[in-house]
């Protein structure tokens, strides 16, 4: 498996942690990068030793030796150039979330029909150690039958720049839709959310979104199982959470309230004060190629002043960076689906879309398109 793969990573804020994940991956060439503001674009390059610079995404996109494109750009972009890079014969991986309407996604999931190529969206929380962890205990079947799913993602946006104040919480809901959906590979089916609070008149008014909290039920398809997940942003007091529980008929999985805290496993039939157990989850570096194993516990932005808000507030996003690259590199090298593929993004990444709908229409159960056949 000696193949190498040219990457060309798009926008060099967060996307500049990956630059040194793929030029220690063994499958990987870090071929290429592309950053609208030249003189960014020329520090990074000059930082990494990297040649071949672009300012223009459709110059690169003509560069018949980028094989795959690894877009960080903002949210607004992200369909776009996907849809650009696929029918420019390029490999897409691409940064939460898929795009920002059903449509967009409906147009991605087709595209990659069409051109044969990949796509895949590099969702953390389905590569961070606590996900890794609760994985590995389902399949050893330590968690006996699965019977609920639960996950947050709480944040305090203040101060971000551009498209982020006064986003609706749902609209990017992929970090708490991701693990509920990814741990047994389930489908949405369909939604219901409810807004509740209020968020200040001068934020509510950019998107016509006035909730302060956003809660969904999801139900999968051709399965016993919902989920719970529940968003907010802004005016409401709470550490950065970003969390998935699991509750099964052997065991259960709690994250724990305060970062930084142990999480919690509970096991069925033990007396009632030894039914929970704190846990220490262990890092998951070993399935990965040792070059790139230490960056499950450090990135970039450790080594330097400019810490990206995301990386900071994420706890690092849960050692998943080097996963994320690697599962993308193994499946243009092994030709297979990426987890997850773009059908499963499109669903996941609609479920947003469709809560935040369902909850200015008072709850309305929405449907999810059926993205495998359109």
């Amino acid at each position: 498996m000696s193949k190498k793969i040219n990457i060309a990573i798009v926008g060099l804020g967060f996307g500049a942690e990956f630059i040194p994940i793929y030029q220690r991956h063994p499958n990987a060439n870090m071929y290429a990068i592309c950053q609208r503001n030249v003189e960014k674009l020329n520090q990074i390059g000059d930082a990494f030793g990297i040649e071949k610079r672009y300012s223009d995404y459709d110059e690169l996109l003509k560069d018949p030796d980028v094989d795959a494109v690894h877009i960080n750009s903002p949210i607004p972009n992200h369909a776009e150039q996907s849809l650009k890079a696929l029918y420019a014969g390029k490999h897409v991986a691409c940064t939460v979330p898929m795009a920002t309407s059903v449509e967009d996604c409906m147009a991605i999931v087709k595209a990659v029909k069409e051109t044969g190529k990949k796509y895949m969206m590099m969702e953390t929380v389905v590569y961070a150690r606590e996900f890794l962890f609760v994985k590995e205990l389902y399949e050893k079947g330590e968690l006996g039958k699965v019977q609920f799913l639960k996950a947050s993602h709480q944040q305090d946006m203040d101060g971000w720049p551009d498209y982020w104040p006064g986003l609706p919480p749902m609209h990017y809901a992929t970090h708490c839709v991701g693990p509920v959906a990814g741990l047994l590979k389930l489908e949405a089916e369909y939604v219901s959310c409810f807004g509740s609070g209020t968020i200040r008149e001068e934020l509510a008014q950019i998107h016509n979104s006035p909730f302060a909290v956003e809660s969904a039920h999801i139900k999968f398809k051709d399965s016993d199982l919902s989920a719970y997940v529940y968003r907010s942003l802004f005016d409401v007091a709470r550490q950065y959470r970003e969390s998935f529980e699991v509750y099964g008929s052997k065991k259960s999985f709690e994250w724990a309230l305060v970062e930084h805290e142990e999480h919690i496993i509970h096991t069925a039939k033990k007396p009632e004060h030894e039914i929970p157990e704190k846990v220490t989850v262990k890092d998951y570096a070993h399935l990965l190629p040792e070059g790139i194993q230490d960056f499950t516990t450090k990135g970039v932005y450790d080594l330097g002043e400019n810490n990206h808000l995301s990386f900071t507030q994420g706890s690092g996003h849960g050692g998943s960076h080097p996963h994320l690259a690697h599962e993308f590199l193994m499946a243009l090298v092994e030709d297979r689906e990426p987890f997850p593929n773009a059908a499963q993004s499109a669903n996941w990444t609609s479920v947003g879309i469709l809560a935040h709908e369902s909850a200015m229409q008072g709850g309305k159960i929405m449907y999810l398109p059926d993205f495998h056949n359109v």
